[in-house]
């Protein structure tokens, strides 16, 4: 049996564990809250692709992709950001749901479930 890796690890949270050849990531979310959600997805898709280069593997490999958004009305900016960003031949399934996160000042929230290389 594989030991579990976190990474990142606070006291209420890790942001990634990696166990039996999978990356788990917590829900990220931007640091500048003063971008739109263009911006703002721009910026924690650069995030994820940190967070999966830590644990040896890429945006090809990720498994499934779940989507937060405070407002449905942003849908295409944050869709903008997203096909720049996703893997040529490789998108994920993926899930975009409108919620209400933790602060009003951010406009998305990602995560991330990914195979290691």
């Amino acid at each position: 049996m594989s030991d579990i890796k976190r990474f990142n690890v606070e006291k209420r949270l890790s942001d990634m564990a990696v166990y039996n050849g999978v990356a788990y990531l917590a829900g990220q979310i931007p640091e500048n809250t003063d971008q739109d959600i263009t911006g703002q997805t721009a910026e924690v898709l650069q995030i994820i692709d940190r967070l999966l280069a830590e644990a040896g593997t890429d945006k090809s490999r990720i498994l499934m992709a779940q989507i937060f958004v405070a407002n449905m009305q942003e849908f295409p900016g944050m869709n903008k950001a997203w096909d720049a960003w996703v893997a040529d031949g490789n998108a994920p399934p993926r899930a975009t749901i409108e919620a209400r996160l933790a602060n009003a000042d951010i406009k998305v929230e990602i995560v991330i479930t990914a195979a290691l290389k």
